[in-house]
């Protein structure tokens, strides 16, 4: 989680919204592929840190079945990188700070809750929370002006 953190402060440093990705091979240890946010800088609405570090581990695996991996992320996935993260396959998502607003997960649809989903990943959320936390806060904060809201 705190390569995930620093990928997350790379993307806030470029101007986009501070998440990180880590791809990581549970057997091994090995780490696989990265991502950062960067929807901004690609002009692509789906270049969040997870969709990344997917498309990257695809490649370096040859596959995009990505079977024993691990994702480590700095915010709880949306709906779109749950499912992009259902149909790789992946075996395990870890992330930081929780998304009432926008997170697929432990909020809103609780999209591994639903009974016809074809791959359910285990999840943990909460792993490094206050300091992924406080990287979005302070990005949105100083973004807004110092007077918005946090």
């Amino acid at each position: 989680m705190r390569m995930a953190l620093d990928l997350a402060q790379a993307a806030a440093d470029a101007g986009e919204a501070p998440i990180g990705a880590v791809l990581v091979d549970e057997a091994t240890g090995e780490v696989v592929a990265t991502g950062a946010n960067r929807p901004i800088g690609d002009h692509d609405p789906t270049a969040h840190a997870e969709i990344v570090a997917l498309r990257a581990a695809g490649q370096a695996r040859g596959n995009y079945r990505l079977t024993g991996l691990t994702l480590y992320v700095t915010l709880e996935p949306c709906a779109m990188c749950a499912g992009a993260i259902s149909h790789a396959r992946i075996a395990r998502v870890v992330w930081g700070a929780d998304d009432p607003k926008g997170g697929a997960l432990a909020h809103g649809p609780r999209l591994y809750d639903q009974p016809t989903l074809h791959w359910k990943p285990s999840i943990e959320g909460g792993l490094l929370a206050q300091e992924a936390g406080d990287l979005l806060r302070g990005f949105f904060r100083a973004r807004r002006g110092r007077n918005g809201p946090a």
